[in-house]
């Protein structure tokens, strides 16, 4: 763990991981409503392994410090109360600063999952601080659909996402027809989380190959 500090000078706590490698390009990963719990410390590992420095901010620290949820239905409404409490703007200054820490000289993206598939959107069409964004699950894209991103940016959707209607997924498809979008049939929110009954082992990977892919391309 590490801590950063925002522009408006409040100090956060964050999970770091590749930083003292050879590392090809820095992403900074966005969780869910969880916090920086053991699913996306985990997501984070893997990113480094994959050659990449990353840097996890926890962005309920603003409410909550050091939380971690689980999965369960306590869990989600708990995680949801806090994501409610936070200004998206100070979050993207957390973002931000994450941005900032990473090694300087790598070429920078952004990755988020569920909330953090949102605020990576806003990372992309709020900020120029990033090459390439991915967003898995957010919920809140179709509504933030008519900000153009500054960057290349692709977009992951469960079908059975009973959370995010497919009328907001084609909503966004035809708002901006510049961005990859892509729909695994069968799969539900939250498909690419080991710990939830929802993962789908198959469409996790793919999405991951896919977005490894994304960064390669863009993140040179």
């Amino acid at each position: 763990m590490t801590t950063l500090t925002a522009a408006d000078g409040h100090v956060l706590s964050a999970y770091a991981a590749g930083l003292n490698g050879a590392a090809k390009g820095a992403l900074v990963i966005v969780q869910e409503i969880f916090g920086v719990n053991r699913h996306m410390r985990r997501v984070a590992d893997s990113f480094a392994d994959a050659g990449y420095a990353v840097i996890v901010p926890a962005l309920f620290d603003r409410v909550a410090r050091g939380t971690e949820l689980g999965y369960e239905a306590a869990d989600v409404a708990k995680g949801r109360d806090l994501r409610g409490g936070i200004d998206p703007h100070l979050t993207l200054l957390d973002v931000l600063a994450a941005a900032a820490a990473l090694p300087p000289g790598l070429p920078r993206g952004i990755v988020g999952y569920c909330w953090g598939g949102t605020v990576a959107w806003h990372g992309a069409t709020r900020s120029s601080a990033f090459r390439a964004s991915v967003g898995w699950y957010g919920g809140g894209i179709a509504a933030a659909k008519d900000e153009v991103p500054r960057c290349p940016t692709q977009l992951h959707f469960g079908a059975t996402d009973a959370s995010i209607p497919m009328a907001d997924v084609e909503a966004v498809r035809a708002a901006r027809p510049e961005v990859e979008v892509f729909v695994y049939a069968g799969a539900g929110h939250g498909f690419g989380c080991e710990e939830r009954g929802s993962y789908v082992p198959a469409d996790a990977a793919l999405a991951q190959q896919r977005t490894l892919a994304f960064f390669a391309k863009h993140l040179t």
